[in-house]
């Protein structure tokens, strides 16, 4: 048994174990797996795929006169404004109106760049906000603040995609060819930091871990987490399961490390690089992380039918070798994803671990609980909702209106004495809930 605690004196001394998932692959097979939990520190996994469920936070700096940003475009790139007055978020599916090939995700990796673009902002105009309109150029160091946050990142596992119908299908998978044509799939096998730990004993809320060049950290259960899935007989899940809500500073991040990509037909996208590294604490870490492409299988999906049903498992060993068989026939596979970028991201996570540049974090929050994943279902002829009668919530506005001291905060309670009332209405124009005083 390790802490997370001794292994970072280990890491700061310089004498921390630290390999790379490929390679604890491979000492495992010559050494066992009681050998890889006395030996090895850290494993460093990682992953550089198409992640749709991204974007980043963008807070532009007031105007001169300040203004209420409401509609928001970069480069024609709508921005959401529905936030506060100048600050937007960019989501990296979200596409041009001019140029459906470009999108949130080309925003992003713009600004990362340090490239100049074009801002368009309007507003309705305020007493405190009374610009209207806004155009000009920004860049990363003129705003201030461009911080990424992802929603949903780093899947554990993920299906291989095929296509039996009669026609090409172009999916977030890719170009499926018709009649079992190829196969895609995604997930980087035994590199994939969720495949390297898969219960999650050492991920949660507030590990740190590489994100796009830089520091970032698992904030949440990323949408679509569900841990109810079934595994193989090693214990790994075989279908989409767990995922992760990421944040980093995107000032520091490199674009060696992100990608925007448009797949034909489906949209927009950003490549993400995610590097997590798997403290090993005890012989059950040491066993997951060991787990070889051999070991590590998915299903093959079929994209050409309703319901995407599920043709075979097969295991990434396979999915690497370029063909597997579907029904008899020789099919041939590719990743969407890349094995290169995840490879030297697993790399320069060692590097900074093996350097003392960075320290292992204990998650404050693991995420065990039970989650399972809905389908919408429209319910139809539904009963409205129904606007609830205001309540008070002592915040205290119409206190410094109330010119007869009818209003009156007694130890941060909102006291009322309605014989002083004139009920002229003034409270009631300025109560942010609505709430109403009764006639008299």
């Amino acid at each position: 048994m390790k802490t997370i605690e001794q292994i970072n004196e280990k890491i700061l001394k310089g004498e921390a174990v630290v390999l790379t998932a490929e390679e604890v692959v491979k000492m495992a097979k010559q050494e066992g797996v009681k050998e890889v939990a006395k030996k090895v520190d850290v494993v460093t996994t990682a992953t550089f795929a198409p992640m749709c469920s991204s974007g980043a936070f963008v807070n532009f700096g007031h105007t001169k006169p300040p203004m209420r940003m409401e509609k928001i475009e970069i480069e024609g790139v709508e921005v959401y404004g529905g936030l506060a007055a100048v600050d937007g978020y960019i989501g990296a599916t979200q596409e041009s109106k001019q140029d459906k090939t470009f999108g949130g995700a080309h925003i992003i990796e713009l600004l990362i760049r340090g490239e100049n673009l074009k801002l368009n902002a309007e507003g309705k105009g305020t007493d405190c906000y009374p610009r209207k309109q806004f155009e000009g150029y920004i860049n990363k160091q003129t705003i201030n603040d461009f911080f990424m946050f992802n929603p949903r990142n780093a899947y554990q596992n993920y299906s291989a995609a095929t296509n039996s119908s009669d026609r090409t299908i172009y999916t977030y998978m890719g170009k499926l060819l018709p009649r079992f044509g190829n196969v895609t799939y995604s997930t980087s096998g035994e590199l994939s930091p969720l495949l390297k730990d898969p219960k999650m004993l050492t991920i949660g809320l507030g590990t740190k871990i590489f994100l796009c060049g830089s520091e970032g950290y698992v904030v949440w259960p990323g949408t679509q987490f569900r841990n109810d899935v079934k595994v193989n007989e090693h214990g790994i899940p075989i279908s989409p399961a767990r995922t992760l809500v990421v944040i980093g500073d995107a000032k520091r991040m490199s674009p060696r490390y992100l990608r925007a990509a448009y797949f034909k037909n489906y949209g927009v996208t950003l490549f993400v690089g995610i590097g997590v590294p798997i403290p090993v604490l005890n012989e059950e870490i040491a066993y997951f992380v060991s787990k070889s492409n051999e070991e590590i299988t998915t299903e093959v999906r079929d994209y050409g039918k309703p319901g995407r049903p599920v043709l075979r498992l097969v295991s990434y060993a396979e999915l690497k070798s370029g063909w597997i068989e579907i029904d008899g026939k020789r099919v041939k596979t590719s990743s969407i994803s890349s094995m290169t970028m995840a490879r030297e991201i697993a790399d320069v996570l060692k590097k900074w671990i093996v350097e003392g540049r960075f320290l292992l974090t204990k998650p404050v929050k693991f995420f065990d609980e039970h989650r399972s994943v809905k389908s919408l279902e429209e319910i139809k002829e539904a009963e409205r909702f129904k606007i609830q009668e205001p309540t008070c919530v002592n915040c205290g506005m119409c206190v410094g209106v109330c010119m007869y001291d009818a209003l009156k905060m007694v130890n941060d309670v909102l006291k009322f004495e309605e014989d002083a009332c004139v009920r002229c209405g003034l409270c009631s124009d300025v109560c942010p809930v609505g709430v109403k005083l009764p006639p008299l």
